[in-house]
């Protein structure tokens, strides 16, 4: 194969190589690549020698890519094996990019700002494949150029993450939105603006209405049921055309002032109401007679504009059809039926509807008429949201007033029906003056003076939900009201014109605190007086004109009887509104509008000042630039004076506060633009400056250092305001007073600089903070590390401690910290310990920093991928380490000195140092280890050796330590390190020598040796090398002590016995193969039983529980729990902790525990229909009920369960598993079932044909055997894997308390249950075949199979015992034709008893075994026997069968009577159809019966025999037990030869 390498390229192919991330190791060869791969002309580039380097001449990011396409290529091979295609297109996408952007580098051709902008492509899409794929982040410079951690600072490499994080994060949301087909650019838009705005365009309207219309159109949100923006009004004529002719294809709109919590909702609905403007009722004809221009509900059309809002659908070309759906009755609530299409799936549109195209735009009106100029232009019509958009601009001046009709109640008065109520709204002054052209009903229409409202037909709870805007002149607000006037509607022009005005309502829109008319719903008062009255403001301008202000009066609003108010009477009618107001001049804060108003009323400024910081924010960025010029007016106002100069400066800190917070952070361009272009006070800067200076001066004193931290975190503002002020001086004035102004920063700084020198820990966090924000705003000081370390180290550590982990600056603390540590030098770190003086103050400070240091480790502050920042982190922390361990090495180590808890703490977190997951480098990628290696050492060694000094330095205080250390180094020696195990693995024999010298024994450490290694392997650590080394190491200490030698070679045996059978755990663990997992579990529960390990046993005992009753295998978890049951006495003996390892038990003594235990047992024993069992555990819990705990009431429950468990074993058929015996043969399966022989226990209704599959499926490579014999060495010692299976019989042993004959429901219990014993039997044929009688020479080879313990048990198998394994027996033909009769006998026998027990048993079984028997073809199945055995010449060849002859003979005979009650059953209940069958199988019973009691003699039972149990009987004891008769009394029969025979 020949590769093209193009110039400039690495000429290298790699030969194998691993890679490990979260899809797993994966070790490949060339071979191995999908061919796709090899067709590409970069396979050159991507594979290296998994060992080699290469230094190529190249430009840093050439080497760069190079490296990433390497790296990525491993992932993407391991991708294709997956099957994971989406991310193996992504990633193939990514790589062809990769190298086609490397090849435009290389040729040198690109200019130069083309060539930074293509560099800039490759790192950002070289940082997000890395994101995507889990690889680590990488931090760059300006130029895109890699970070080299030595050479950068511990706060740049920081920032620099943050950076990096943050653009990745960007990119992954624009490649989010590319998918759903957003094009980068517009999504740039988008997020680059808070504001949006839909943009609708009508091409048609296909109704037909029959009248002139009103066609409305606004955003709605379906789940709060309002409206979100004003209305988009087109008039249309009863032609089916615009009224103005001059817009026929230009109705367009623009809903603006959308913003991010609009792109939250869960959904959006584009709504469009048509309301009839001209008849009552349009079936009305005569129009001469007619009352005209009513305003009349007509239909809705709805769609769902989510998508479009959410960005998912953009064609702005593409027409939607949105279905009408007009209203069932002309009385229906315009917004009951839009909430009824809502929730409709679909309308029957009869294809009516409206034609729209809709497009997203992102920006305010003003950016979009700009970018937008073919959608927006001036004659475009502007719906703004009903409400503020998230950011108001300076000069962006609204005054609106959205009033809503929302419902009313009007009694009918006089008339025999409800009122078709109108509502006309206008707006009036004070002196009853209306003023004219300030309502407007929706963007696109003229203002009007009068709004009147739809009409309801005899409605007399009419809602509306109708919204006008009004616009009033900011000067006649508050002079004006909103007056609602009621007139009842007639269909007849001539009555029509004869109603005059029934009521009246109003609401003023300023208050008499001078706020606006506040948001929400108003249950307005209405008012009844004669029309002309009501037409005169005065009459009812002084009345209260709400519910609430009547009562506020002293009124009462609820009252059936109507009250006189001056000229005026209240009605019991109700009316409510609803405002919002959208106002940049109006508040409805009293504090803030005592604020901007604040030169009516000097004398409240103090107090003004202090309420601003007690208003909502959402108001106070409402009104920023007012709020911002009055408070800098006060200032400038008042330059001769400081009196309000500290309060400006703190409302001027909590507004910067405001901006600074995430709820307003979009308002910082607001703050930026007011200080460039509205800000104007040139003598601010003297204030603010001395102000702060101030607050510094005076940091320690009580109730300033709040104050101070908040000003801190405005300095970035406070400076701008500064600096602008200046600025606007010098351009008035020409540089005066330079001098007097630099001075004054000059005295700042210093003042600031003395309060970060200051020991005070009251200012912590202020210090920090302002360290920070003076960071920010003039650049890294350079100070002294000994003075920083003095003054802030211990400040930091001690904020890091109490800062929570969600905390957004915890990051920044954290980077501060390490930046101090880093610049120490030893001098340092041995200046620390003089600094504190006192021992109790060191002892105070290493211990805070080890617990800090282990709580960074342990949860790290910094996301995973930032392995740059975290391993500078270690390098910096391992150094801290080991100086303080020197420390204590000098400070804390003789006897009188030592400190037990602080050296305690040094080794819990030098081990958690050593095993935190960032520092495991078998776990990374070959590239990754080796780039750790060689940058930063394997740490974990460094340290490891250190603990390992440190323990031995110890000396006679080891004892101290010991149990307690045990599992920290264990976790050590685990690390898979070799080096680093050989290093560590002694001090175990140390603690081991330790303990014997003190106590004559090392029990402590072995007990918890055993418990912490079964955490640790169970939790993935140690291997098969750790065991090898673990074994070697310390038995040659062992063997060398005089007094350890025996006694710690037993102690290391044990320990790798169980490390055996831990491994083998933890490999099956995870195993989709339950059984093999029940299998190690058993294992170790077992070696823990032998070593007498209680807490362990008990441990391994639940986990075997839980997995049985995830496999519904009830009957062994039950056996499972009983285990734990016998450790425990029926006593008040104190409950171990380790006895009760579940919540879900509540005891306090070993009797409870095992009570609530046995409840446990029973309710798993009945659900496996194991009631045998239930009623033993039973009996022993009720003695104690009964006569211990006298509980009669659990005793009363428990009997009720017990009499219902001996009814289910009598009545209930219970499904008889089988039993196989499964052989395990070869080196290819697992040590713990390796040619070994088990017996399982078949499911219920389990064929071995479905075990066998199950079995094979388990062992995919497995080798069915088609032989039952054993294997021999060949099979058992060859590589593969072979399965033997085949069925078992269970031999019945009966326990010994059922000494007489009883029912075969109780007995059949027991012949699949409580079995120790299983036999299979293989034909085996001696000498010539004789084809007359194949059963004369048929022997039989019997195998018993022994198992370790009964079935079922607390597995649903068990191994063969080894030594009976194959215990082997021949059966003559004879012996064989004896056991065929007796089971025959003991069949019908059994088949009799069921019938007799159930009359209700079907009939088709007992008629099949009776015909099988009774048939002459048949012909009892014996006559072979008769030919083979019944003979002169077999009893003269073998004598001595005489009496298994007679024997065989009198089972034969004795088959008769069963037979005989068999068929008296089937008689009994045959059916009318079977008769003829039953009728012939009599006869043929008559002649084998006739046959048999000639040849062999009559067998005959009396009847008192059977009632009275074998008290009395015609034949011999031995014959019965032989023939195993337990047949109950049966009278009455239509067979006479039957009844003769009983």
């Amino acid at each position: 194969m020949s590769i093209s390498v193009a110039n400039g390229m690495v000429r290298y192919v790699l030969v194998s190589c691993d890679y490990r991330n979260k899809w797993g190791k994966s070790k490949m060869t060339l071979l191995s690549y999908p061919k796709l791969l090899l067709n590409s002309d970069f396979f050159f580039l991507v594979f290296l020698r998994q060992h080699e380097t290469v230094i190529p001449n190249e430009l840093p990011l050439i080497q760069e890519v190079t490296t990433t396409l390497r790296e990525w290529s491993i992932i993407w091979r391991q991708l294709y094996v997956v099957n994971n295609r989406e991310m193996f297109r992504s990633v193939r996408h990514m790589i062809y990019d990769l190298i086609e952007w490397r090849s435009q580098i290389l040729s040198g051709t690109l200019p130069q700002d083309e060539l930074k902008e293509l560099k800039k492509k490759v790192t950002a899409k070289i940082d997000y494949g890395n994101r995507i794929l889990d690889l680590d982040l990488v931090v760059r410079d300006e130029d895109g150029n890699i970070l080299d951690p030595e050479q950068t600072s511990t706060i740049s490499l920081f920032r620099a993450h943050e950076i990096a994080s943050k653009q990745v994060e960007e990119r992954l949301l624009e490649e989010k939105s590319q998918k759903q087909n957003i094009d980068i650019n517009r999504q740039a838009k988008f997020a680059a603006t808070p504001s949006f705005a839909l943009f609708v365009n009508l091409k048609n309207v296909v109704c037909k209405i029959g009248e002139d219309a009103e066609v409305l159109m606004s955003l709605y949100d379906p789940l709060e049921s309002k409206f979100i923006s004003e209305n988009y009004l087109v008039r249309w004529s009863s032609s089916g055309l615009p009224k103005d002719i001059d817009r026929l294809h230009n109705l367009r709109a623009v809903f603006t002032d959308l913003g991010s919590k609009d792109l939250k909702r869960d959904k959006i609905s584009f709504v469009c109401q048509i309301v009839r403007v001209g008849r009552m009722e349009l079936r009305d004809n005569n129009t001469r007679k007619l009352t005209s221009g009513l305003r009349r509900p007509f239909g809705v059309a709805v769609m769902d504009v989510t998508d479009i809002i959410n960005g998912k659908v953009d064609d702005e070309d593409k027409q939607h059809f949105i279905p009408f759906q007009p209203v069932a009755g002309e009385n229906d609530f315009l917004q009951t039926v839009i909430n009824k299409v809502i929730a409709a799936k679909e309308v029957n549109h009869k294809g009516q509807g409206l034609w729209v195209t809709l497009k997203l735009l992102p920006g305010d009106i003003h950016q979009i008429r700009k970018e937008f100029p073919h959608l927006v232009d001036r004659s475009t019509a502007v719906a703004r949201k009903m409400g503020f958009p998230e950011i108001i601009m300076p000069g962006d001046v609204r005054n609106d007033i959205y009033v809503t009709l929302v419902q009313g109640d009007f009694d009918k008065g006089s008339k025999t029906t409800a009122k078709n109520v109108e509502v006309t709204v206008s707006v009036y002054d004070e002196d009853g003056k209306r003023l004219e052209s300030v309502i407007f009903p929706g963007a696109g229409d003229e203002a009007i003076s009068e709004y009147k409202s739809v009409i309801y037909y005899q409605v007399k709870q009419p809602r509306w939900f109708e919204t006008v805007k009004v616009a009033i002149p900011i000067e006649d607000v508050n002079r004006s009201h909103l007056r609602f006037t009621f007139r009842h509607r007639s269909s007849q022009d001539s009555k029509d014109k004869s109603e005059k005005i029934f009521a009246l309502a109003f609401v003023k829109l300023m208050r008499y605190d001078g706020t606006t008319l506040r948001d929400g719903e108003h249950d307005l008062i209405v008012y009844k007086a004669e029309a002309k009255k009501l037409e005169d403001a005065s009459t009812y301008l002084s009345l209260p004109s709400t519910k609430i202000e009547l009562e506020e009066k002293g009124h009462s609003a609820t009252g059936k009887s109507m009250q006189n108010l001056g000229s005026c009477t209240i009605s019991k009618d109700s009316f409510q509104i609803s405002t919002l107001v959208c106002s940049t001049k109006l508040t409805q804060n009293v504090d803030l509008l005592g604020l901007l108003k604040w030169r009516s009323n000097t004398n409240l400024l103090q107090q003004n000042l202090k309420q601003l910081m007690k208003v909502d924010g959402g108001e106070v960025v409402k009104f920023l630039q007012d709020t911002l010029d009055a408070l800098f007016n006060i200032m400038m106002e008042n330059s001769e004076s400081e009196t309000f100069d500290t309060l400006v400066f703190d409302a001027l800190v909590f507004i910067i506060g405001l901006i600074a917070d995430r709820k307003f952070q979009h308002f910082n361009p607001v703050l930026e633009t007011y200080i460039k272009k509205h800000f104007s006070a040139t003598l601010a800067y003297t204030k603010l400056t001395k102000v702060l200076k101030t607050y510094v001066d005076n940091a320690e004193k009580c109730g300033i250092t709040d104050q101070l931290f908040k000003a801190m975190k405005a300095l970035e503002y406070i400076f701008k305001f500064i600096v602008r002020s200046r600025i606007l001086f010098n351009q008035l004035y020409e540089n005066k007073g330079e001098a007097d102004f630099r001075e004054s920063l000059l005295q700042l700084f210093k003042s600031i600089n003395e309060m970060m020198s200051s020991i005070s820990d009251q200012t912590v966090i202020v210090k920090v903070c302002g360290g920070l924000q003076l960071g920010f705003i003039f650049g890294p000081t350079q100070r002294h590390v000994q003075i920083i370390m003095e003054k802030l180290l211990r400040t930091v550590n001690r904020t890091v401690i109490s800062m929570g982990r969600d905390s957004e600056l915890i990051g920044s603390f954290v980077a501060c910290m390490t930046a101090i540590l880093r610049q120490m030098e030893d001098y340092h770190y041995a200046h620390l310990i003089k600094t504190f003086g006192k021992m109790r103050s060191d002892v105070d400070f290493l211990m805070e920093t080890f617990i800090m240091f282990k709580n960074l480790i342990g949860k790290n502050v910094y996301p995973f991928d930032w392995v740059i920042m975290n391993m500078m982190q270690n390098k910096v922390f391992l150094r801290a380490i080991n100086q303080y361990a020197d420390m204590l090495n000098k400070k804390f180590l003789d006897q009188a000195n030592f400190e037990l808890q602080l050296w305690n703490n040094y080794f819990h977190l030098a081990v958690a140092f050593l095993t935190q997951e960032s520092l495991q480098l078998e776990n990374f990628s070959s590239a990754k280890r080796a780039k750790i290696l060689n940058k930063y050492g394997d740490m974990r060694r460094q340290i490891g050796f250190e603990i390992r000094d440190m323990w031995y330095n110890l000396g006679q205080h080891k004892i101290k330590f010991i149990p307690e250390m045990v599992g920290p180094i264990l976790e050590m020696t685990l690390i898979p390190e070799t080096e680093l195990r050989k290093a560590t693995i002694p001090i175990f024999f140390d603690m081991m020598q330790c303990e014997f010298h003190f106590t004559r024994s090392f029990q402590m450490f072995e007990n918890e040796i055993i418990t912490k290694l079964d955490h640790e392997v169970e939790g993935g650590r140690g291997d098969e090398q750790y065991k090898v080394l673990f074994d070697k190491i310390l038995l040659e200490h062992c063997r060398k002590h005089k007094y350890l030698a025996k006694s710690g070679e037993t102690f290391v045996k044990l320990v790798v016995r169980l490390m055996e059978r831990l491994l083998d755990y933890r490999t099956i663990m995870h195993d989709e193969n339950k059984e093999n997992r029940m299998s190690c579990t058993v294992n170790v529960l077992n070696f823990y039983k032998e070593i007498e390990r209680e807490e362990m046993y008990i441990r391994y005992l639940y986990k075997l529980c839980d997995l049985h009753k995830e496999c519904d295998n009830y009957t062994e978890a039950a056996y499972t729990l009983l285990l734990h049951a016998k450790l425990l006495k029926w006593s008040e003996e104190a409950c171990a902790a380790h006895l009760t390892q579940r919540d879900g038990y509540q005891a306090a003594t070993q009797g409870q525990l095992k009570e609530q235990l046995y409840q446990e047992i029973i309710h798993y024993f009945d659900k496996g229909k194991m009631w045998e069992e239930a009623i033993a555990l039973g009996k022993e819990l009720a003695e104690q009920y009964e006569n211990e705990m006298f509980d009669y009431e659990q005793l009363s429950e428990l009997l009720r369960k017990q009499a219902q468990f001996y009814e289910n074993i009598v009545k209930v058929i219970r499904p008889k598993p089988d039993y196989f015996a499964v052989g395990y043969y070869g080196q290819g399966f697992p040590t713990f079932i390796r040619n070994k022989v088990f017996i399982y226990r078949g499911k219920e209704y389990e064929r071995r044909e479905d075990f066998e599959a199950r079995l094979l499926t388990q062992f995919p490579n497995a080798e069915k055997m088609k032989t039952t014999s054993p294997p021999g060495d060949d099979i058992k010692n060859s590589s593969g894997q072979y399965i033997q299976c085949f069925t078992v019989k269970p031999k019945l042993d009966l326990p010994s308390k059922f000494h007489r004959p009883v029912s075969e429901q109780i007995v059949s219990f027991y012949r699949v249950n409580e079995v120790q014993r299983f036999e299979y039997s293989r034909p085996v044929r001696k000498g010539e075949k004789n084809p007359d009688n194949e059963f004369a020479n048929m022997w039989i080879e019997r195998t018993i199979y022994v198992t370790a313990y009964k079935l079922p048990g607390i597995l649903r198998w068990f191994e063969v015992k080894s030594h009976m394994m194959f215990t082997t027996v021949e059966i003559s033909p004879l012996e064989n034709a004896i056991e065929t009769m007796q089971l025959t006998n003991d069949k019908i026998n059994n088949m009799v008893q069921q019938h007799l027990n159930d009359p209700n048993l079907p009939i088709n079984p007992l008629s099949m075994l009776l015909n099988g028997i009774v048939d002459p073809a048949v012909m009892g199945g014996f006559t072979n026997y008769e030919k083979a055995f019944f003979n002169e010449k077999y009893m003269h060849e073998h004598p001595e069968d005489h009496d298994k002859i007679e024997k065989l003979k009198d089972l034969i005979a004795w088959q008769i009577p069963f037979l005989a009650e068999g068929i008296r059953i089937h008689g009994e209940k045959v059916t009318e159809a079977l008769r003829p069958f039953h009728e012939r199988m009599e006869a043929c019973f008559r002649q084998l019966k006739e046959k048999v009691e000639k040849q062999y003699g009559v067998r005959a039972v009396v009847s008192c025999l059977l009632t009275s149990c074998f008290k009395q009987t015609r034949c011999p004891n031995s014959a019965l037990q032989t023939a195993g008769l337990v047949l109950p009394l049966s009278t009455g029969s239509t067979d006479n030869d039957v009844v003769n025979v009983l």
